[in-house]
Formats: C-alpha cells, sequence, structure tokens
C-alpha cells in the first residue's frame, strides 16, 4: 500500500443527517490505517434538515473533524471548492456524503495515486443509475474531456484522490460557476483513475437530477470552454461557402447558357453568403471576448511542481562573481 502520511478528506454535505454518523465512524476505522495524520472537512451546503447539528456533534467527539457551514446553497462543486481550500494535508480525497463511496475503497485511490499520478478517479465498476440519469452523465463527461482534452474524462468521479500541490493552480479563481475536474486539469495532466466498488446510495435517489446535470454540463461548456464560438464559427463559414458555391453555379449556368437568374435561388445564395459571414464574423468577435473571459477568471499561466535546492544556485553565483 502506498504511503500517504497527511490526508484530507472533503465531503461536501447536503441533508445528509442519517448518513453522517456512520460515514464518519467508517473513516475513523480507516484512515489511521493509512496516514499519520488526517482530517475530514464537512461542508454543509445549505442543508435544510439538521445537518448541521449532526456535523457540530462530530467535531466535538472527534478532534479530526472540522465543520464549514455556508450561507446558503451554492451547489456540490461550489462547497467542495470551500473544503478544498480549508484542507490542511498534502492528500486530499474528496467523496460524497451519501455512503455510495465506501472508504474502505480508498486504498485503491492512493495506490494508483503513488503509481505517480496526480489526480485519481474512482468510477463504480457498474453504473447503478437509469436511463436518462446516465445519458446525462455521459454528456457532462463528454463535456469534461473536450475542455480537460484527457482520456480519462470520460472515468470522473465524485470519488477522487488528488495531490493539494495541484490547488494552486486556482488558488485565486472567484468565478461562482465552478467544475473541480475542470479546475484540476488547469494544474495538471497525469489523470488516472481504477475502478471500485460503489453502494447503493442512502434513499437511492440523487441529489444530481437530469435536469441539473445538463445545467451543469451547460455551465462548464459556456464557462470554461470556447467551442459554442468555434461552432458559431464554423457553421458561418459553412454558410458562407455553400452560398458562394451556389451564387457561382446560378451566376456562371446564366453566363454560358443564356438562361434566365432564377430569382429565389439568387436571392437565397446571397442571404446564405450574408448570414453566414455575419455568423463567422460574430464567431470572431467572440474569440476575442473569450480571452478576456479567460483572463477574469485568473487562470495561470504556469504551474511549477518542483525547484532544484537554493543552495546549488547559491554556490553557481558565488563561481560567477
Amino acid at each position: 500500500m502506498s504511503s500517504f502520511p497527511r490526508i484530507s478528506v472533503v465531503i461536501p454535505v447536503y441533508n445528509a443527517e442519517e448518513t453522517l454518523m456512520e460515514l464518519v465512524a467508517r473513516l475513523g476505522n480507516m484512515l489511521p490505517r493509512l496516514a499519520n495524520r488526517f482530517e475530514v472537512v464537512l461542508v454543509d451546503d445549505g442543508s435544510r434538515d439538521k445537518s448541521w447539528d449532526v456535523i457540530r456533534t462530530l467535531s466535538q467527539k472527534y478532534g479530526w473533524v472540522r465543520g464549514i457551514k455556508l450561507m446558503r446553497n451554492y451547489g456540490q462543486h461550489n462547497a467542495l471548492l470551500c473544503g478544498i481550500r480549508a484542507a490542511e494535508c498534502d492528500t486530499i480525497i474528496t467523496m460524497d456524503d451519501d455512503l455510495q463511496h465506501p472508504p474502505e475503497e480508498i486504498p485503491k485511490l492512493l495506490d494508483k495515486l503513488g503509481e505517480g499520478y496526480d489526480v485519481v478517479y474512482g468510477p463504480p465498476e457498474k453504473e447503478q443509475h437509469g436511463f436518462w440519469r446516465n445519458l446525462a452523465s455521459q454528456t457532462t463527461k463528454f463535456v469534461l474531456q473536450t475542455i480537460m482534452g484527457a482520456e480519462t474524462a470520460r472515468n470522473v468521479s465524485a470519488f477522487r484522490a488528488f495531490r493539494a500541490q495541484v490547488c494552486e493552480s486556482f488558488a485565486s479563481y472567484r468565478s461562482p460557476f465552478v467544475s473541480i475536474d475542470v479546475l484540476l486539469s488547469w494544474g495538471t495532466a497525469s489523470f488516472g483513475y481504477v475502478k471500485v466498488k460503489h453502494e447503493v446510495r442512502y434513499g437511492d435517489r440523487s441529489n444530481y437530477t437530469f435536469r441539473k446535470l445538463l445545467v451543469h454540463a451547460f455551465n462548464m461548456m459556456t464557462g470554461f470552454s470556447i467551442l459554442p464560438l468555434q461552432l458559431a464559427s464554423l457553421i458561418g463559414f459553412t454558410f458562407t461557402f455553400l452560398g458562394f458555391v451556389i451564387l457561382i453555379y446560378i451566376v456562371g449556368r446564366y453566363m454560358i447558357f443564356g438562361s434566365s437568374v432564377p430569382g429565389f435561388s439568387f436571392l437565397a445564395s446571397l442571404i446564405s453568403v450574408f448570414s453566414g459571414t455575419q455568423l463567422f464574423s460574430l464567431g470572431i468577435l467572440g474569440e476575442y471576448l473569450a480571452r478576456v473571459h479567460f483572463r477574469m477568471m485568473d487562470r495561470p499561466p504556469y504551474v511549477t511542481r518542483s525547484r532544484t535546492s537554493e543552495g546549488s544556485r547559491q554556490d553557481a553565483l558565488s563561481v560567477e562573481g
């Protein structure tokens, strides 16, 4: 088993008063076997039940449990970002609050992380959702793959382990639209995954409905990608090209055969040319606006993994002097 002496477990909590006690108890049995120092950060994302009372009870009972209560419900990824920034250990694990992610499967994630990856996902061995829920999930993963540019995006999961060093890449991120997986891709391209056992969630109900998943995918596409702008440019260029082809055909036919130019065809070709040109121009303007948009997100131009010792640098300066 790989050695990770300091582990933070971050859990976004929403209406989970009935599962938190068991979840923390199972983490308490598992984490001492994996780390010399560990903590569990529970982020109450505006729960409407007594989750916060349970979190306070747990933090009083266990010194390694910390609780954070948000002002209102901001969403799972926003709550995760809050917990990740509060985490103090150099290895971070995120998991759901509904007992779907067994704490006993954490060693599999850590073993895979120990192979040299920076981020490791724990997708389920078998999908347990219905058709529409799986369809929305696959749509979200396709969008993620487009944005992240990594094949591993097809295996993303809320059950993940990563090195805290990666978080430096989004330390100054301030947008209310958050996707932890996209933010992690800002800091590294070293992603891995390992299939793990997922249990049936408590109550067999997910807080992520079909609609919420589609909204999340749309927010990722418009918030972290310029793909819609590129599609507009592509459609505009296609219409412009087809319009020119039709226009050349009509004019050439008139010049060669001397037949009259059909009014509708000529007008349709002109409309296609001008509408396509407008879309293409909007796409180009959108490219420049996208650069402003990415600048406002404070995405870093680079993230360093390590440096050589300062002593060697000082010795070199002394020799040069």
